[in-house]
């Protein structure tokens, strides 16, 4: 497994501490939480970077790498909506839109367009 790879599968690791520092009973939760998602975030640069730079661009990383930036997204949402700082009904408009993107994607990766 690559270097990018293992940085995919890291930011995945991350998404769950993420959200139990969202639901920490102490006030530097979210600070904490805040590190987490930056830290998560910039791995997604780092193995988008390393995988073009250095060609180890492979069919795991194009499935999970785009995966794990959803999840990582979507759980951040979630909880801010838990958290009553973020409309459950905008989070549904932008997770929706997710999966019709994902769905298209997959479509046109079926027949050859991507």
């Amino acid at each position: 497994m690559n270097l990018p790879n293992k940085l995919t599968i890291l930011r995945m690791i991350m998404i769950p501490f993420f959200v139990i520092a969202m639901h920490l009973p102490i006030s530097s939760g979210r600070y904490i939480a805040l590190v987490i998602f930056i830290a998560a975030s910039l791995t997604d640069t780092a193995d988008g970077y390393i995988a073009r730079k250095y060609d180890l661009i492979t069919d795991f990383g194009k499935f999970m790498d785009p995966l794990a930036d959803k999840l990582l997204v979507c759980s951040a949402m979630i909880c801010l909506i838990d958290t009553n700082e973020l409309p459950s009904w905008i989070v549904i408009i932008i997770i929706a839109r997710e999966f019709i993107i994902s769905g298209f994607r997959l479509v046109a990766a079926d027949n050859g367009i991507v």
